[in-house]
C-alpha cells in the first residue's frame, strides 16, 4: 500500500469487494432490468389486491422495493457492528461434501417446489385460495380477509410440509449446530435479535401504521395471536428449510458469502410466488406478480441470510426479523379482523 493511499476500514473493504464481485454485479443489473419491465408492463396502474397500498402513489409502490433494499445494506452493516467481535462460524464445515451437499440441494429445493404445488392445489380444493409462506392479507391486506379455518389449515399445511418433514429428515443425519438451530454465542445472539427487531419494529410501523389504530384490548389478543400463527404458518417454515438446511449447503457449493445472501434472497422470494394479492388473470398481470414478488421478498430473504452467516444461527433471523417484525407489528390488526377480536 502506498503512504498516500488511504487505509480503508473492514467493512469498507468488505463493502468494496461485494460490490466488486460478479455475482452481485449481474444481480444488480437484474434488479434494474426488473423494475424497468414493471414500468413497461404496468403503464401507469398495478392490478394487485392490496388495500393498505391503495392510497399510495404508483412511482412510490413501484419504489418500495428498492428503498426496502437500501434499508437491507444499511441492517447489514449494522449487524456486521454488532458482530464484529465475535467470532463468526463456519457454516460451510457444517455442511456434507460438495457432491452430498450437492444432491441435498436440488432434492430439498424440488421437495420445496411441490410443496408450493401442493399448497395452490389444497387451498382452492377447500373453498380457499392457494397457500403459499404468507397467507392471503399478510402485511398489505386484502379485500376478502381470510376466515379462521383458511388460517389454521394454511398454517398446518405449512409447518407440516416445510418444517416438521425436512427437520425429521436432515436431524437423523446432523445435528442441531450442522443444521444452525444451536448458538456458539447467545449474548452476540440476543443483541443482535434486540437490536434488529427494534430497528425493523419502527421501520415496519412507520410504514404499517395499523398497530396503533388497536385498543390495548385488542393488542393484548391479537399481537400474541399474530405471534403464533405466522410463526407456525411462515417462521418455523422459513427458518427449517432455507436458513437451517440450505444456506450451509449454499455456502459449501458456492465458495462465496455474497453469492450465498444471493441465493438465500431468491430462494426466499421463490418461496412466496403466489401471493394472496397476486393475480394471474393475463399474462401482463401474472408477469407482474412474479416480479413483484421477486422485487419485495429478495431483500428480506438476503438480510435474513446475512444475519444467519454472522452467527451461525438461524433463530437469530426468525426472531429479529420475521416474527416480531413484520408478523407482529404489522399483522396484528390482521389477526384482530380474521378472529372477531374487539
Amino acid at each position: 500500500m502506498s503512504q498516500t493511499e488511504p487505509r480503508l476500514s473492514p467493512l469498507h473493504r468488505i463493502a468494496r469487494a461485494t460490490v466488486l464481485h460478479p455475482a452481485v454485479q449481474v444481480a444488480a443489473a437484474l434488479w434494474l432490468f426488473a423494475n424497468a419491465a414493471v414500468l413497461l408492463l404496468a403503464d401507469g396502474t398495478l392490478p394487485f389486491d392490496r388495500p393498505a397500498l391503495a392510497q399510495v402513489p404508483f412511482a412510490q409502490q413501484v419504489a418500495f422495493p428498492t428503498l426496502g433494499l437500501i434499508e437491507v445494506f444499511l441492517l447489514m452493516a449494522l449487524v456486521y457492528g454488532l458482530t464484529r467481535r465475535r467470532i463468526v462460524p463456519d457454516l460451510a464445515a457444517r455442511a456434507p461434501a460438495r457432491r452430498q451437499a450437492a444432491r441435498e440441494t436440488v432434492w430439498l429445493l424440488a421437495y420445496a417446489a411441490l410443496g408450493q404445488a401442493g399448497g395452490w392445489v389444497l387451498g382452492p380444493a377447500l373453498g380457499y385460495r392457494p397457500f403459499s409462506f404468507h397467507i392471503a392479507g399478510t402485511l398489505v391486506g386484502c379485500s376478502v380477509p381470510p376466515v379462521p379455518g383458511e388460517v389454521a389449515t394454511w398454517a398446518l399445511y405449512n409447518v407440516l410440509v416445510f418444517a416438521a418433514a425436512p427437520y425429521l429428515w436432515f436431524r437423523r443425519r446432523y445435528s442441531a449446530l450442522q443444521l444452525n438451530l444451536r448458538s456458539t454465542d447467545w449474548r452476540s445472539d440476543v443483541l443482535v435479535i434486540v437490536v434488529v427487531a427494534a430497528v425493523e419494529s419502527a421501520v415496519e410501523l412507520a410504514t404499517f401504521p395499523g398497530f396503533f389504530a388497536l385498543s390495548a384490548a385488542q393488542i393484548a389478543v391479537a399481537a400474541p395471536l399474530a405471534l403464533a400463527v405466522f410463526f407456525i404458518g411462515t417462521v418455523l417454515p422459513t427458518m427449517v428449510l432455507i436458513y437451517a438446511i440450505l444456506v450451509p449447503r449454499y455456502v459449501r457449493l458456492t465458495g462465496s458469502l455474497p453469492t450465498t445472501v444471493l441465493l438465500g434472497g431468491v430462494t426466499y422470494a421463490a418461496m412466496h410466488l403466489v401471493e394472496g394479492w397476486s393475480v394471474f388473470a393475463t399474462p401482463r398481470e401474472a408477469a407482474l406478480s412474479v416480479l413483484f414478488v421477486l422485487l419485495g421478498y429478495f431483500g428480506p430473504g438476503m438480510i435474513k441470510t446475512f444475519i444467519t452467516l454472522r452467527t451461525g444461527n438461524a433463530w437469530v433471523h426468525a426472531i429479529g426479523y420475521h416474527a416480531i417484525a413484520p408478523h407482529v407489528v404489522v399483522d396484528a390488526p390482521l389477526m384482530a379482523k380474521v378472529f372477531g377480536v374487539r
